[in-house]
């Protein structure tokens, strides 16, 4: 049996893809973010006060016996980069606007394990490398849309109600989800 190894590895940046290794935080329940954990340059031309940069990463496995190709194993990360992550000096609601750049992790958190549970449902096709891509693509698009619809929706964390629905949304969603947490 011949083994072939490999590595796919992606993130989201809310300004850039990247393909160097950077500094990162993997999401823990027990570890929430601080405010020493954004240590990027705050955007000067932005409104709001804070800015957070997580994604996911997905690594795989693959046994190729003949032509037949087949996933061995796989690794979903939600991953939060500090040096890519900003805040102002000048924010009223510490606290309030901690937890929504915690809640940008949490979704990201969410989308892995919407992911794994993919994963472990997965049965290996014709073109197993084609098809895990389009997998991790698909939920990485959903990702970026909850990301985006949450900050719409509470316009940055200024409205206090939405931000409230989708902070008890996340919390269900995780609590749905987690059988697939790490």
């Amino acid at each position: 049996m011949k083994s072939l190894l490999l590595t796919f590895l992606l993130f989201y940046s809310s300004f850039v893809f990247a393909q160097t290794e950077k500094e990162k935080i993997q999401w823990d329940k027990n570890r929430p973010l601080t405010w020493n954990d954004f240590r990027g340059k705050p955007s000067p031309s932005k409104d709001y006060k804070a800015s957070t940069n997580s994604g996911m990463s997905i690594s795989w496995s693959l046994s190729e016996t003949g032509n037949k190709v087949a996933l061995v194993d796989y690794e979903v990360k939600a991953n939060f980069y500090p040096d890519q992550s900003w805040k102002k000096e000048d924010i009223r609601k510490k606290d309030y606007i901690l937890a929504h750049e915690q809640l940008h992790f949490d979704i990201s958190e969410l989308h892995a394990r919407k992911l794994r549970k993919a994963l472990a449902e997965y049965k290996d096709g014709k073109n197993v490398e084609k098809e895990l891509t389009a997998i991790y693509r698909k939920f990485e698009n959903e990702r970026r849309k909850m990301q985006s619809d949450f900050d719409a929706e509470s316009v940055h964390s200024q409205i206090e109600e939405e931000e409230l629905k989708w902070r008890e949304y996340v919390k269900q969603q995780l609590e749905q989800y987690k059988a697939y947490a790490e």
